[in-house]
């Protein structure tokens, strides 16, 4: 990226001395190259030396380790974390105890946009939860193209929200996926419109409590244009004035919900059929969910927004991958990928959407339990297959809540040949009408680089196994 600013009197007076950034990924080297081309004084701290010095050379800036940098914290004016970096790490408590303000990429680039260092401030819609973030984000975004604004997705998806800002072609609207991490480190950021989706209990490890997770996840209802997700009743527990919001049942006013299986807008008290649910992607509860909240962000934002503009929008998505996604199919049996459900929260949805499931379960539950989920869908299950870590405990779970449910484990902790094991036996225990799930409801790193891999060696196994790839 290159830039001709030079640091201007409308910069934020905390980006006035050095600046210290933490954490020398993606994050961390796009806000450090967004300072230094503001002509910023930056340092990029990272323990990791060959990331650092990768990072220093990408954004051009020095680097410093942390253990200098909580020695020398009074050269700093402030400093900008990356979100993965928790609160209680040395650094980040040292810096806030010896006044420095701590503040997060997202947050810093914000504050930037509202100054107007990149010309006129954008729209800020930004959307958050424990599931569905991506689906509605990607959805939200679609729409408002559709409807003809210059609008892109941006946070967790798509570009940086440092990219997106300070792009050669303007971006007039933000379609931001935050996390907690994110939101948690941003306490001025109050965006146009604020979707919160759902709550339920995940990385509890890094915020130290649910309450305190769930209070970072509600900081978007303080947007004027708030949307709440009104089935949740966690998010009506943050729910402190009045919203608008979305429900899968038909719409009051002031609400975006089905009626007889069409998505209906209600928020300004004139209700307006927008697009039959059958056929969106991806399909299920979950899908429409999001679908719901993507129309509800959209038409508080813009409330003369055609139907048609939506259903196009809505009717065009397509799902990103594990999320949902159809991976095979063959003897009336369908396989479908839900690596994306990576906590029991998740996972509800997934199963959900089917009648009769043969489920492909396991990882890191990170300390999330998982008896209410396995209650609440145990006249579904037809077979369990588990690995990962902590397999045992879905296991005994299972042996509770669904007596008699076949269950097959795996100790195998070698990625492919382990997803293998459980996809072969997983089809011995299939027939017509039944669909084989992979929704972890845990976390993925215990044995995978990720979902993505998770999902694609799901789909390449089951597929191998059932005889039959998904059409396209």
């Amino acid at each position: 990226m290159t830039s001709t600013l030079n640091k201007t009197p409308n910069l934020p007076e905390i980006l006035s001395g050095t600046v210290l950034v933490t954490g020398a990924g993606i994050s961390g080297v796009g806000i450090a190259r967004l300072l230094a081309d503001l002509n910023v004084d930056v340092l990029i701290a990272d323990a990791n030396e060959t990331a650092r010095d990768r990072a220093m050379e990408v954004a051009d800036v020095a680097g410093i380790h942390p253990d200098q940098a909580l020695a020398e914290l009074s050269r700093f004016s402030c400093v900008v974390t990356s979100p993965g970096w928790r609160p209680d790490t040395p650094l980040l408590r040292a810096a806030q105890a010896a006044g420095l303000e701590v503040l997060g990429d997202v947050e810093l680039c914000y504050r930037l946009d509202r100054a107007s260092v990149f010309g006129p401030p954008r729209t800020w819609m930004v959307v958050t939860g424990t599931n569905g973030k991506t689906t509605t984000t990607s959805m939200l975004a679609s729409i408002m193209q559709h409807a003809g604004y210059q609008a892109e997705a941006v946070g967790n998806i798509g570009v940086s929200v440092a990219e997106a800002i300070s792009a050669p072609q303007r971006i007039d609207v933000l379609v931001a996926e935050l996390s907690s991490f994110q939101l948690h480190w941003s306490s001025q950021l109050v965006p146009d419109v604020g979707v919160l989706l759902n709550l339920a209990e995940d990385h509890i490890d890094w915020h130290g409590s649910m309450a305190a997770y769930a209070a970072a996840k509600a900081k978007v209802l303080a947007a004027p244009l708030a949307i709440a997700g009104l089935d949740d009743a966690l998010v009506q527990q943050y729910v402190t004035t009045p919203v608008m919001g979305f429900t899968m049942h038909p719409p009051q006013v002031g609400q975006v919900g089905v009626t007889n299986g069409t998505i209906v807008d209600n928020l300004h008290g004139t209700p307006r059929n927008i697009v039959p649910v059958a056929g969106l992607e991806p399909p299920g509860p979950a899908g429409i969910y999001d679908a719901l909240a993507a129309t509800a962000a959209a038409v508080a934002l813009v409330p003369d927004l055609q139907p048609s503009v939506i259903a196009q929008a809505l009717q065009s998505f397509k799902v990103a991958g594990h999320r949902g996604q159809q991976v095979a199919e063959a003897r009336g049996i369908v396989a479908i990928d839900n690596s994306k459900a990576t906590n029991p929260h998740a996972a509800d949805s997934a199963l959900a959407g089917h009648d009769s499931v043969i489920w492909v379960a396991g990882g890191q539950l990170k300390g999330a339990e998982v008896d209410d989920l396995i209650a609440r869908h145990a006249h579904r299950l037809k077979a369990v297959a588990l690995m990962g870590v902590d397999r045992n405990i879905i296991r005994e779970s299972v042996e509770k809540h669904a007596p008699g449910v076949p269950i097959f484990v795996t100790d195998d902790t070698d990625p492919q040949s382990a997803m293998d094991a459980v996809c072969a036996w997983a089809v011995t225990q299939a027939s017509s009408g039944d669909a084989i799930v992979l929704a972890p409801a845990a976390a993925s790193l215990d044995m995978y680089t990720g979902m993505g891999q998770r999902g694609v060696l799901f789909a390449e196994s089951v597929s191998a196994h059932l005889g039959g790839v998904a059409p396209k």
